[in-house]
């Protein structure tokens, strides 16, 4: 009787066609790894669903840094849902939230010790050059599923640079932050969330003018001009979206102001 080999499950997500056939057809070829392929951010999402349905979780994703991001009159593919087009860093982030265990690998055609601290952040396990050997991305893919990272020695440096200045950056936010008061912090989470001016009144039972003010005195507090500023500032902080709310919420209130 044959010994059963353990089955590596990867996903390739590349728009870029031709590179994304070869280097599946390249990983197929490995009698340990099964390989599949989608073609923009959407596709990988539905193949990554499909597989946690029919108990086929992918092990390993492999995703190019420029998702998305081709430029026209490009070899690439036109995203299958170009509304819902998510770029590789997004991809990466939203991945590690549903499914934890699998590991990602970014892709990348050039060295960006910003671009990769970023993917780490996100939750990526490692960055290789799309040019490098296949024998060195079996060992990534490998050595990832052993909870290893991976990075280029050559943006080592660069990359722990990154980081650091994001701490920083992460820290200041923080302190600001913690100057707005409960109901300012309120209205913050309901803008990360993306909510405007009235659906916040709605949610939070205030007049469009209370939150109006509190909306400008969030910005004069943290020091930006924009609610996309605000916005950014506050994920620096890790200030998360407000939850959303049930029907049943709203009615068993009664509109009454808080």
């Amino acid at each position: 009787m044959g010994v059963s080999v353990a089955r590596i499950r990867v996903l390739v997500v590349d728009d870029h066609r031709v590179f994304a056939e070869s280097l599946a057809a390249a990983l197929a070829a490995e009698p340990d790894v099964d390989v599949a392929a989608a073609g923009s951010g959407p596709a990988a999402l539905r193949c990554l669903e499909r597989g946690a349905a029919e108990g086929r979780r992918f092990d390993v994703l492999l995703v190019d840094a420029e998702l998305g991001a081709g430029p026209a009159g490009s070899a690439r593919a036109v995203p299958e849902d170009a509304e819902a087009a998510v770029d590789g860093i997004s991809l990466v982030m939203g991945v590690r939230r549903a499914q934890p265990a699998l590991r990602t690998v970014v892709l990348a055609e050039k060295d960006d010790p910003r671009r990769a601290a970023l993917a780490l952040q996100a939750g990526a396990s490692g960055w290789v050059a799309k040019d490098c050997s296949l024998q060195r991305l079996l060992a990534v893919v490998r050595g990832v599923l052993r909870d290893e990272t991976h990075l280029p020695p050559a943006l080592l440096t660069g990359v722990l640079r990154e980081l650091t200045a994001a701490r920083k950056h992460r820290t200041d936010s923080e302190r600001l932050v913690e100057s707005l008061t409960p109901r300012e912090r309120e209205v913050l989470r309901c803008m990360v969330a993306g909510l405007g001016r009235k659906a916040v009144a709605e949610r939070l039972f205030l007049s469009p003018h209370t939150v109006r003010t509190h909306m400008q005195n969030v910005l004069g507090k943290l020091g930006v001009h924009s609610t996309l500023a605000a916005v950014a500032l506050a994920r620096r902080a890790g200030v998360g979206p407000a939850e959303p709310v049930l029907a049943g919420d709203v009615v068993e209130r009664g509109g009454q102001p808080a």
